[in-house]
């Protein structure tokens, strides 16, 4: 027979809900992400414009606005955690790597 080990919880699982909104209005493409984490619901949104000397490829602007708009996101997430973290007395630290590019 086996027992559970004491403190020992099974892993909780969440699920959250991530809706993300494309709309394109030659040359620009707009992403609108919207996440209900059931406690909170955070929005974000990022454009990309097609070069008038690129090619009509309306899949581009989309993969960058809708990566550029989940960026935008994880920026969102990042800095709540952060002051969650602070509100718990949590000394502040600086990431010494950049999770992201600023160009992106």
């Amino acid at each position: 027979m086996t027992r559970p080990v004491s403190g020992h919880h099974p892993p909780a699982v969440k699920e959250w809900r991530l809706s993300l909104y494309l709309s394109e209005h030659d040359p620009d493409t707009t992403a609108r992400i919207v996440l209900d984490t059931g406690d909170s619901v955070l929005e974000s949104h990022a454009e990309a414009r097609r070069s008038p000397d690129d090619h009509d490829v309306p899949e581009i602007g989309d993969e960058l606005a809708a990566g550029r708009a989940l960026i935008a996101m994880g920026r969102l997430l990042v800095r709540a955690a952060n002051g969650d973290m602070r509100a718990l007395g949590a000394a502040e630290e600086e990431s010494p790597v950049p999770l992201w590019l600023t160009r992106e």
